[in-house]
């Protein structure tokens, strides 16, 4: 299976809109997001990442058909003085996880933006926090740190660094 993260257009604001739906919808948990009046989940920072610096929308393909999407941030919007990049949001549908989807498009996100990761999970994700970590230790080979999420009781937070790699002449 070919998986590609393309960045995503405004034009595709729409798409990436319906995708968060759906993610937001998996954290709708006691103590998850509340519904807005039109039924919807609220997103505050979707349009911002269209115009803001440091914020990279993509969808996550799998064939050519969409199956995703990743929202990385500049760590900086996060920590201020920080250099480096996070996770913001990451979504694969569910009838296309367990395939190597996710950690596919999320090895080609880190292999993008070479430097400092931040990857941190709510506690209240155990799926996630799981996959992270597996994804995580295969691509750095066991070069990451664990450690509590900040204010997150059972939350966690993966740090690792993707070195800078030489421009390959043939590409």
């Amino acid at each position: 299976m070919t998986v590609t993260l393309v960045a995503a257009t405004v034009q595709q604001r729409a798409v990436l809109d319906q995708l968060l739906q759906l993610y937001l919808y998996e954290f709708s948990h006691p103590d998850g997001p509340d519904v807005g009046d039109d039924g919807r989940y609220p997103y505050p920072y979707l349009d911002r990442y269209w115009y803001e610096p440091g914020r990279y929308p993509f969808l996550i393909r799998a064939d050519g058909a969409l199956a995703g999407f990743a929202l990385i941030i500049d760590r900086d919007l996060v920590e201020a003085d920080a250099t480096g990049h996070d996770v913001a949001e990451f979504f694969v549908l569910n009838k296309l996880r367990h395939r190597h989807i996710g950690e596919s498009a999320a090895r080609a996100a880190f292999d993008a933006f070479p430097g400092h990761w931040w990857v941190e999970v709510h506690q209240a994700n155990a799926p996630a926090q799981r996959f992270w970590w597996e994804v995580i230790r295969r691509y750095t080979r066991g070069a990451f740190e664990e450690r509590a999420r900040p204010g997150d009781e059972g939350g966690v937070c993966f740090t690792f660094v993707v070195p800078q790699r030489p421009e390959t002449p043939w590409l």
